[in-house]
């Protein structure tokens, strides 16, 4: 494939051997008026279950692109089982953690309203855009899903107990975090984990002491320094990759 043609896009459709997929509006609009493609080009595209396919555009229009898909680049796999938990925040800070996030490999974005979140509003539907939009670019094959906003409350009542919750406690004292989740890399049977962050006005007292109850719950300080919300949530995630993820 030339330079030209190295644009990955997500689909919906299943992909295979000469299977026929028709795009979205946005990412017809995106390949032929933004990307200026035609008919003979070729892209790549991936759905989160069938790999990775080099495409070739059989129709160009800018409201529904007809593609063939003509050959598996690489094949599916699976993927880290790994959520984030995150209060609401301003645009430019949550825009920013939920691509860093997408970059590092995230499955699912569960933002969770707690008792001092900063903002109470927030839009499923941009922060899906810059997920994928994000995955597109990093070469991952799945993008992660971003559920509607619950409470914390909400969240932790229903939470599945095979998964375990590292809290990241700006009041905590705990031990070097690193160390505490290299514990857990000799069980293999845990196999899916999770992540939580509060806001930037950080956990009330009431909401720390009822994560703490939780048996599922991992306690771990992020150091001495107090970090911006976004900023904790790259940290946590860098330190869960070192002890437990694929790097």
């Amino acid at each position: 494939m030339t330079s030209k043609s190295k644009i990955r896009l997500c689909v919906t459709a299943p992909l295979g051997a000469d299977k026929r997929v028709v795009l979205s509006s946005e990412d017809s609009h995106y390949l032929v008026n933004v990307m200026r493609r035609k008919a003979g080009d070729e892209v790549v595209l991936f759905n989160g279950r069938d790999g990775e396919w080099r495409a070739k555009i059989l129709e160009a229009h800018k409201k529904k692109t007809i593609l063939s898909a003509q050959e598996q680049l690489r094949p599916q796999r699976a993927g880290l089982d790994l959520w984030l938990l995150f209060a609401p925040l301003k645009r430019a800070s949550v825009d920013s953690m939920v691509q860093k996030a997408t970059e590092l490999g995230i499955s699912e974005l569960l933002p969770v309203l707690t008792e001092y979140s900063d903002s109470r509003g927030i839009k499923i539907t941009r922060l899906a855009a810059i997920a994928k939009e994000t995955a597109e670019q990093c070469h991952r094959l799945m993008v992660p899903k971003v559920r509607p906003i619950q409470t914390l409350q909400e969240v932790l009542e229903d939470w599945p107990d095979e998964r375990r919750l590292v809290f990241c406690d700006e009041a905590g004292k705990g031990d070097n975090p690193l160390a505490v989740l290299k514990k857990f890399g000799a069980n293999k049977k845990i196999k899916s984990w999770a992540l939580l962050v509060g806001p930037e006005g950080g956990f009330s007292p009431d909401e720390r002491l009822h994560i703490l109850s939780k048996p599922y719950v991992v306690p771990v300080s992020l150091g001495p320094r107090l970090l911006l919300a976004d900023t904790a949530a790259i940290a946590a995630l860098t330190v869960w990759h070192l002890a437990l993820g694929d790097w």
